[in-house]
């Protein structure tokens, strides 16, 4: 039997934008509005990549999306803890049937997770033209699935929107196909448009701080760092030392996978226990934005955190050996000090010493713009 491979010919002057995880809702977000916006016809397509449903349909919500024409259906919903492979497959199955019936011009995919992968792969077969929103971002880490996931989209993509010169550096380097285009960080575009709207939330009041209080905020969910007993009992240690240091509110915000692992590993109580440290479900973006602009400090393992410090002008301590972020580690806006409890409080140290006047280096609020002028030149 034959393979489908759609022609040019079938093809509708139409862009599906895929995503599948929070920070795809985001990253993506200021995109789809600037289609909204000029008029552009355009669908989403929601592999259901993160867990909770109910909180993706709050971000959209928070951003003014439209909600997406195509969703993995609650039933479909993946558990947590299946392996990369099986994830993958049954992406790509889900969005294979939509793309071979809606037949788009485009498909535009941004970052870096196994939904990425997953649509860009299907649009490469059936002969659509791909779009990577952040390619060229590059941590040099080949233990993080997420690396293994922008080498391959970026090297099967026609468009490749980089953030940075930096990352146009990497691409050239490595010789891709596509074509690539300097056009900012979108991120800069969903901070700097909802950081007012943000600033009216009540999340402060209602987690019993007080405004002006100085607090430490908190997310960690890579597989490097909540897959194993010993990096979680690490974790652990980090909170104690850093309650026992500073003496000042720890707020968690607990990914729904971290959860999940603590509560496997027989951490959550533990964790639970410890002074100072409070542990949140997840937040709308709104609400997230409002705790990290107001907290003292960010430590975090989420590129997309740590971006959005760096704009807020919040002194970040990674969790992770490398960052594909190198940017926010020049302006001083950042330091890596992977998870050794020591090398943690010694970063916090530094960066309660240093001024937040940095640089950002992501340029302006007008990066969905640039990207969609550029699909409009692709007749798309």
């Amino acid at each position: 039997m034959e393979l489908n491979v759609l022609q040019q010919s079938e093809l509708k002057n139409n862009v599906a934008a895929v995503l599948g995880t929070r920070p795809e809702i985001i990253k993506l977000g200021p995109v789809i509005l600037a289609l909204k916006r000029q008029r552009k016809r355009f669908f989403i397509i929601h592999t259901g990549q993160h867990y909770s449903m109910n909180m993706d349909g709050q971000f959209f919500k928070d951003l003014g999306l439209p909600r997406p024409r195509f969703s993995y259906r609650e039933t479909q919903r993946r558990r947590p803890g299946r392996g990369h492979g099986r994830q993958t497959a049954d992406m790509i199955c889900f969005v294979e049937d939509i793309l071979t019936r809606e037949k788009p011009r485009s498909v535009v995919v941004q970052g870096d997770t196994n939904t990425t992968l997953a649509a860009a792969l299907v649009a490469r077969k059936l002969g659509i033209s791909v779009a990577h929103v952040e390619a060229g971002w590059r941590s040099g880490d080949w233990r993080m699935p997420e690396e293994h996931n922008r080498v391959m989209v970026d090297h099967i993509s026609d468009l490749l929107f980089a953030p940075t010169e930096g990352a146009r550096r990497h691409l050239r380097r490595e010789g891709v196909h596509g074509v690539i285009s300097v056009v900012g960080n979108t991120v800069v575009d969903a901070v700097l448009d909802n950081r007012k709207r943000a600033a009216r939330r009540g999340i402060l009041r209602r987690l019993g701080l007080n405004s002006g209080e100085d607090y430490f905020l908190f997310t960690v969910h890579r597989e490097e760092n909540v897959d194993n007993l010993k990096t979680i009992k690490r974790l652990r240690r980090i909170f104690e030392r850093l309650s026992r240091r500073f003496h000042v509110p720890m707020i968690f915000v607990l990914h729904p996978r971290t959860r999940h692992r603590l509560r496997f590993f027989g951490q959550l109580e533990p964790l639970e226990k410890i002074e100072n440290l409070q542990l949140v479900e997840p937040v709308g973006y709104l609400d997230f934005t409002r705790l990290l602009s107001d907290c003292r400090m960010a430590f975090t393992d989420s590129g997309g955190v740590q971006e959005e410090a760096c704009i807020l002008q919040v002194p970040c301590v990674t969790l992770r050996d490398s960052t594909e972020r190198p940017e926010t580690v020049r302006v001083r806006a950042n330091l890596l000090a992977g998870m050794n409890p020591e090398a943690v409080t010694r970063a916090a140290e530094r960066m309660l010493r240093r001024l937040t006047r940095w640089h950002n280096p992501f340029g302006d609020e007008r990066s969905g713009q640039r990207i969609v002028r550029i699909l409009t030149r692709k007749r798309v």
